[in-house]
């Protein structure tokens, strides 16, 4: 491994106008990182990559790195570019375990993140840096939202959130309540009545998008962010029918296959899928059979029928009367996207939502309830991690400047009471 990691580091030019920092959405100094390996400062290339991105570990193993970083290196002009994902998971993952450091001085203030998914851990990092007081609450009983739920484990171990919630949630003191949703027993205003200076939101996407076709609440019909979260209790039989090809559905097919599904088809409104290159070609590889230009129809005890869709030049679709077919299947699974869950938004009256049900915010993620902010897929729709964590870091700085506004807590009001004893002993 570390032979091919600094075969690759050699391959890079170290351009001094680097276009794949230009290409990362949180903009890694890439060119510096190799320089750091190259001249034996790991530990020093790690804290670069840990200092801007909280979830480096994360993102080298499922970052869109050829649309990205790789995909605009000079070097993949003429040839292979410099694949950085290779280096920055084993910079990262190895520098990891150097992380000890404990909590910052506290500055007395709480924030509470609601939903640990990248938006929220990349939040809760940065503020814990600053000395706030984080809570975390999720509403799984682990960390990670969609990382650990709705990404396989073949893409992305478990282990890496595990070593995560050790090296950036314990080691720095911010608590996890998990299993608890907030908007149910606990309301956003209990956490401003608990001392909570500000209140980030970002609880994702988890309500899947439906067809609204004939035959979408039989038994053997599925929807993909269900699936992913826990493909084990699932019984799909030998052939499988996937609805939708972004990367979701990939995750999907692939994971069936693994599942012991024999038969994989993945169906597409047009021939431009929405997965990456890489996701698509692996699912290839593993036999997943791709049909492009069909339109559901109806789905029934035996199958789906499907309607051929016309293509024109200019991209749009018209269906073809007259050529349905029924491809016969055991089990269906939708991947057409989600959208956002309503608990909070029920009992938060105030705070403005879009026709989508997406929280509205400005540029920094402040909504229009003072003291509460979001980002992550609950104000952009299901986008990347990587992304994802580009835009929460400047909705951190926000909410690092908006608390800097407020008093910190008074004295304890209690300190003065008398202290139950206890005898250990008994």
């Amino acid at each position: 491994m570390a032979l091919h990691v600094m075969d690759e580091a050699n391959h890079c030019l170290g351009c001094k106008n680097p276009r794949c920092q230009q290409g990362c959405p949180i903009h890694t100094n890439i060119p510096e990182v190799i320089r750091l390996l190259k001249a034996n400062k790991l530990n020093e290339a790690g804290r670069m990559l840990f200092e801007n991105n909280p979830l480096t570990t994360v993102c080298s193993l499922v970052c869109n790195h050829e649309n990205q970083c790789e995909g605009h290196c000079v070097q993949g002009i003429k040839g292979a570019p410099v694949h950085f994902s290779v280096i920055e998971n084993y910079i990262s993952s190895t520098y990891a375990s150097q992380m000890t450091h404990g909590p910052a001085k506290p500055n007395g203030k709480k924030a509470a993140i609601i939903g640990s998914g990248p938006a929220g851990l990349t939040i809760a990092v940065i503020l814990a840096r600053y000395g706030y007081d984080v809570t975390i609450f999720e509403s799984h009983d682990k960390i990670g939202g969609v990382l650990r739920y709705g990404i396989p484990e073949f893409r992305l171990p478990k282990s890496v959130l595990d070593d995560f919630e050790y090296r950036h949630l314990l080691l720095k003191d911010i608590k996890v309540r998990p299993n608890t949703d907030v908007g149910k027993a606990l309301r956003v205003e209990d956490l401003f009545r608990d001392g909570y200076k500000a209140v980030f939101i970002g609880t994702g996407v988890w309500r899947p998008n439906a067809l609204h076709i004939k035959g979408e609440s039989l038994g053997h019909v599925h929807f993909a962010i269900n699936y992913l979260q826990n493909p084990d209790v699932y019984h799909l039989g030998s052939r499988l029918i996937v609805i939708g090809a972004g990367n979701a559905a990939m995750d999907v097919c692939r994971t069936a296959l693994r599942n012991g599904t024999r038969h994989v088809e993945c169906f597409s409104l047009s021939k431009k899928v929405a997965a990456s290159d890489y996701e698509v070609s692996y699912a290839k590889l593993e036999g997943v059979q791709f049909y492009y230009n069909k339109k559901p129809v109806e789905i029934t005890d035996h199958g789906v029928v499907f309607r051929d869709l016309a293509e024109g030049e200019d991209g749009t679709l018209t269906d073809i009367p007259g050529s349905e077919k029924l491809y016969p299947t055991d089990s269906v699974i939708v991947s057409i996207s989600q959208g956002p869950c309503t608990t909070i938004t029920e009992d938060e009256k105030e705070l403005k939502t879009n026709e989508r049900g997406l929280f509205v915010t400005d540029e920094v993620g402040c909504t229009n309830v003072p003291g509460i902010f979001a980002s992550g897929d609950a104000v952009k729709g299901a986008r990347t991690v990587v992304e994802a964590v580009a835009y929460s870091k400047k909705v951190a700085e926000a909410m690092h400047e908006y608390m800097q506004t407020l008093p910190a807590e008074g004295p304890d009001p209690y300190a003065d009471v008398p202290v139950v004893t206890y005898d250990e002993g008994n």
